[in-house]
């Protein structure tokens, strides 16, 4: 039986071309700024949001913590949704490493409003620590793949602004976001001070991050990074399937969010399975299982004996993900082998 893997993106697997860039690319000391492969992608990457400057990391949780803390000192608060990325899976690394406070708000689908950063920004008083930075994650993991468009960043980006806060975007699946709504990532890139994205999920590539901001910023980013050992040496081994990536594989992020929807409106029409509707926005399918009698673990492990290889979400909830190497035909034996175990 053939396994079908509906785990992550992350489980996708590098292009041939990616291979072969792999072996074509120059190399050099990342940490001197000498690899030329490097620095294509940096530049690459900012082009790309129109930002200043970029800078490759090895995963989007190093990004992220090396974002939070560029922009805070220990004992900032930072406003977040309730279950964000880096609040949820991150290791409690903002805390452990970075001394920062999180300011949760309850999104959603994952996006919250300026008046709830009003109302979580708690002043100047001196008993207060200061409140420093507003994180959004765009695509949403645990709300299923939900999108902020540019006009919520915006909106919530000014207000933070207008308080004396700056604005990172956990960007992971950005381009998700970015194919749904038909936008250009500039949208994003001109509304906030910071984002990272990930090159290992949807766009294929074996490995990376990348964070872009000012130059300004990426310089203090830059030492943050070399402080968390994230310093690299050839890293254009790294860079150069990035680039790949970033040039071949954005658009074809359309295919997963069809198959996506395919999905889920093929799970929704099975007995005791539940899905909101207007949260598959993207490539993330959450689906309520409780109709079933089952919990969300024994499902995981129904469908895998059936070879449909899923993830349990909470008790009640899994979670499927269309990604590369995912087809039209992988969908529709999915749905035949979950009708199965039903």
């Amino acid at each position: 039986m053939i396994k079908i893997d509906l785990r992550s993106d992350t489980v996708t697997l590098p292009t041939k071309e990616m291979l072969q860039s792999i072996v074509e690319a120059e190399f050099g000391d990342d940490v001197s700024r000498e690899d030329p492969t490097v620095n294509r992608l940096e530049e690459l990457a900012a082009d790309i949001f129109g930002t200043e400057a970029a800078l490759l990391m090895t995963s989007g949780t190093q990004s992220n913590l090396v974002a939070l803390m560029a922009h805070c000192q220990p004992g900032d608060v930072v406003i977040m949704e309730a279950e964000s990325h880096v609040y949820y899976y991150e290791v409690g690394g903002m805390a452990r490493v970075g001394g920062l406070i999180p300011r949760l708000v309850r999104g959603k689908r994952g996006v919250f409003t300026p008046d709830q950063v009003r109302e979580a920004y708690r002043g100047e008083d001196l008993h207060f620590p200061r409140t420093r930075l507003v994180e959004m994650e765009n695509t949403h993991n645990r709300a299923g793949g939900t999108v902020w468009t540019p006009g919520q960043v915006r909106e919530v980006a000014r207000t933070a602004r207008d308080l004396g806060m700056a604005t990172h975007i956990d960007g992971a699946r950005i381009f998700n976001a970015t194919v749904a709504l038909g936008v250009d990532p500039k949208e994003y890139g001109k509304e906030v001070d910071s984002i990272t994205f990930c090159l290992s999920k949807g766009l294929a590539a074996p490995i990376g991050s990348v964070l872009v901001g000012s130059e300004d910023f990426i310089e203090r980013a830059r030492k943050v990074r070399k402080m968390l050992g994230g310093g690299m040496r050839q890293a254009g081994i790294i860079a150069a399937p990035g680039i790949v990536a970033l040039t071949s594989m954005v658009d074809r992020l359309e295919e997963d969010h069809r198959n996506a929807y395919l999905l889920a409106d093929g799970l929704r029409s099975l007995e005791g399975l539940s899905i909101d509707k207007d949260s598959v926005q993207t490539n993330l399918v959450l689906v309520d299982v409780s109709g079933t009698g089952m919990d969300a673990l024994e499902f995981v492990r129904r469908s895998e004996e059936v070879g449909v290889l899923i993830h349990d979400f909470s008790p009640t909830t899994v979670r499927f993900v269309t990604h590369h190497g995912i087809l039209e035909g992988d969908i529709e034996e999915t749905l035949s082998r979950i009708e199965g175990i039903l």
